[in-house]
């Protein structure tokens, strides 16, 4: 994206999040700030987002965001208390965080920041004492530089969040980041999502991502990095990491969808895989 514009892709998923709230019971992220976050202009793209072609898209977002707060609050019962958020958007964590020595970065382009903070103030959210905002471009400015004037501590452990931004980063980007965080103390870790690569999918999958690659190149945020669940696994190695956790649609379907009375859970379409590595 343009480091001069918001991101519009932060945007859909704020809504899609928020819709999750209204529509799937129970939900399985609880997120009370979402709907408040991105205020009532939005009535026509909640209602997309509730339509049952959106159900797929909507239960990943959720369940993604899901999965980096159980990591987290595993790391924080580890004694992490330094979170960055990386490519944070719209991200409603820090407001409800539940943690109340546990200190919040939240990383993003500086125009995206503005702009949360622009919400966030329209819908009366309070910034809480323990965050801090670090304004950074991801292709242009060393991520570890930029945490350490914001008050990072190099010396602690840290865990990172880095979902939905890392198919919009070059190689190059995406390995600094690793790199970055691998240096950090032991049981420093983070929690990623990636794009499979697009010769590898099924029709019905490859026909999702072609739908997909479009409108988010219409959005000015086009598609870069595409990576496979072992070329993962290799970068993480070549980085420094030394465990690391995969998990795919089906692996999330058993952990959040499991038993549900309403049978929501994520298709066979699923385009995104996470995965966790901690140094």
């Amino acid at each position: 994206m343009k480091t001069g514009r918001a991101s519009k892709t932060a945007l859909r998923v704020a809504i899609r999040r928020a819709a999750h709230q209204l529509v799937d019971q129970p939900p399985v992220l609880d997120d009370p700030i979402a709907a408040r976050l991105i205020g009532p202009g939005y009535a026509r793209d909640m209602e997309r987002a509730q339509h049952p072609v959106a159900r797929d898209f909507r239960c990943y977002i959720a369940a993604r965001s899901r999965y980096v707060e159980d990591r987290l609050a595993a790391a924080v019962a580890n004694g992490v208390m330094q979170y960055v958020i990386l490519g944070a958007g719209l991200d409603t964590f820090a407001y409800r965080n539940p943690f109340p020595a546990l200190r919040v970065f939240e990383v993003d382009f500086p125009a995206t920041q503005e702009w949360k903070r622009e919400l966030l103030e329209k819908a009366a959210i309070d910034l809480p004492g323990n965050l801090t905002f670090v304004p950074l471009d991801f292709e242009g400015q060393s991520l570890i530089e930029g945490l350490a004037e914001a008050g990072f501590d190099q010396r602690k452990p840290a865990f990172f969040g880095w979902m939905g931004v890392t198919p919009y980063l070059t190689l190059e980007a995406f390995r600094a980041t690793l790199n970055a965080i691998a240096h950090l103390p032991a049981v420093s870790a983070v929690s990623f999502d990636y794009v499979s690569r697009p010769e590898t999918l099924g029709p019905q999958r490859r026909k999702v991502f072609e739908g997909l690659k479009k409108r988010v190149a219409a959005a000015g945020e086009p598609f870069r990095l595409f990576l496979l669940p072992e070329e993962v696994e290799s970068e993480l190695r070549r980085a420094g990491f030394r465990r690391m956790e995969r998990m795919d649609s089906d692996g999330l379907n058993e952990r959040y969808f499991k038993g549900r009375a309403d049978g929501l859970k994520l298709s066979g379409a699923g385009l995104s895989r996470l995965a966790t590595a901690w140094v």
